[in-house]
């Protein structure tokens, strides 16, 4: 029999307990909407109605919401300073029930929240399919790994991987030094924050067409530090796709 010092649980233990857990307290308790808080649906039809769609224009680079295309292709943060990533695309706009909806997915454990978000990265991947070989999720640190007990983007980039029919290849990319929270950083501190945060295995990288997804996308600082590891492990493109834009 294995004996597990201190009452620490393998991260797949805790995970399938979490499931387990948000099992039980779902047939107690029927959930309500993660978006208004209302009916007995994880995530009524209504507030994935009201979900807003980005569709363009958009900055040809970052894929940030533009109101015209008329006196640049590029937004004006782009203009000023490009990131270093081949570009990045985002399914929604973070607001109102859907951001009620991804908080839920990301810090209160309602992981099956990840398929009809996921639907709206596989909407946006079938409408403009990007050059890919492998989709890589970003990685979580270990630390906060086990304290959440699953990686949100991960979650997300199985549905993708599920609707393009690309590799879900998480063995490429590592976060080796835990962060700050982003959300509580300006942009200038988002960028120190990550930097050098992540490596690459060049093993697994080298010569790979990269789609990094993750949740979502504010100043594009952790997809920038991601695609630097990436491309210094040999990677020839790297792009992301987020299910939302700040």
């Amino acid at each position: 029999m294995r004996v597990f010092v201190g009452g620490t649980l393998p991260l797949a233990w805790r995970a399938g307990w979490g499931k387990l857990r948000n099992a039980l307290l779902d047939l107690i308790f029927p959930p309500r909407c993660a978006g208004c808080g209302q009916g007995d649906s994880l995530w009524c039809s209504a507030c994935q109605a009201g979900v807003r769609v980005i569709r363009g224009p958009i900055c040809s680079h970052c894929g940030r919401p533009l109101e015209s295309l008329r006196d640049h292709p590029l937004c004006p943060q782009c203009r000023q300073s490009t990131l270093e990533i081949d570009g990045i695309r985002s399914a929604v706009i973070f607001e109102g029930p859907l951001r009620e909806a991804i908080h839920h997915l990301k810090y209160r454990g309602k992981t099956s929240l990840a398929v009809p978000l996921g639907a709206f990265l596989s909407a946006r991947w079938q409408a403009d399919p990007l050059p890919a070989d492998a989709i890589v999720p970003v990685p979580l640190h270990a630390s906060r790994t086990r304290e959440r007990g699953y990686n949100q983007s991960t979650l997300l980039a199985e549905q993708l991987s599920r609707a393009s029919g690309l590799p879900l290849t998480e063995s490429m990319l590592k976060r080796v030094r835990a962060t700050t929270p982003q959300v509580t950083l300006n942009a200038a501190e988002r960028k120190l924050n990550v930097c050098d945060a992540f490596q690459a295995s060049g093993e697994v990288a080298r010569g790979r067409r990269v789609l990094l997804v993750d949740d979502i996308c504010t100043t594009g600082a952790t997809l920038e530090a991601c695609s630097i590891a990436l491309r210094q492990a040999g990677a020839s493109s790297v792009w992301a796709m987020t299910l939302a834009r700040a």
